[in-house]
């Protein structure tokens, strides 16, 4: 188990913007965080959801800042064709990912992605186009499948975690896996559904990513 130790963790409500689109969500910073990861949220998920928020809490206790936000409007978020637009929901990360890297209190801080379904996509897209280091990348029930043509240019350490009883996602991601050419590392945790609602699923994914994360952002704690 990662040693978690009690960070002082001040959450903001911040506003992303550019000419044409608005992306809402909470920074989670704390003064002695090691890096800061941005979370690219699936299909009929986002920055209220339950268990985003577990999730980055327990990122934030382990010395990990954190940005959750909405990659899609209301709007975009009910059309199955914007859900499942990888190339937008990437473009969505790498704006957000550049106003991280410009913003005074977060542009020092390594970055890294956890994506879940599409968001997993995504995260992996924005990472082989970006022009900025990502540090490390971690998958929850992800659909990596989804960026295939970009795998190979992957090269931020990543993490695909999926559940044992997912049947048809381990095959997607056991496929993505052999397409990677980063560090890399598959885990199932057992008795999960894609969702990871089954009790103690959840816990293990979250600690599976801190571990990751303190590895390839910033020193354990």
């Amino acid at each position: 188990m990662t040693a978690l130790q009690t960070h002082h963790i001040l959450e903001q409500a911040v506003t992303i913007k550019n000419e044409n689109t608005v992306l809402v969500g909470f920074l989670g910073l704390s003064f002695t965080a090691s890096g800061i990861v941005l979370f690219a949220h699936g299909s009929g998920s986002g920055r209220f959801s339950p268990r985003n928020r577990f999730v980055e809490q327990h990122l934030q206790q382990g010395g990990i800042a954190t940005l959750l936000i909405d990659l899609l409007a209301t709007d975009e978020a009910a059309d199955r064709r914007t859900v499942f637009d990888i190339d937008l929901l990437a473009d969505r990360v790498l704006m957000a990912s550049a106003w991280l890297r410009e913003d005074s209190r977060t542009k020092q801080l390594p970055l890294g992605y956890f994506g879940a379904s599409t968001g997993a996509a995504a995260a992996l897209q924005a990472a082989a186009r970006a022009s900025f280091s990502v540090g490390a990348i971690v998958s929850r029930g992800g659909r990596p499948d989804l960026a295939e043509r970009y795998l190979p240019e992957v090269t931020a350490p990543t993490l695909l975690l999926i559940g044992g009883e997912d049947q048809l996602v381990i095959e997607m991601n056991q496929h993505a896996y052999r397409l990677l050419h980063c560090p890399k590392q598959l885990t199932i945790i057992p008795g999960a559904t894609h969702l990871f609602e089954e009790p103690g699923t959840l816990e293990k994914a979250a600690e599976q990513a801190l571990t990751w994360f303190q590895r390839y952002l910033g020193r354990s704690t």
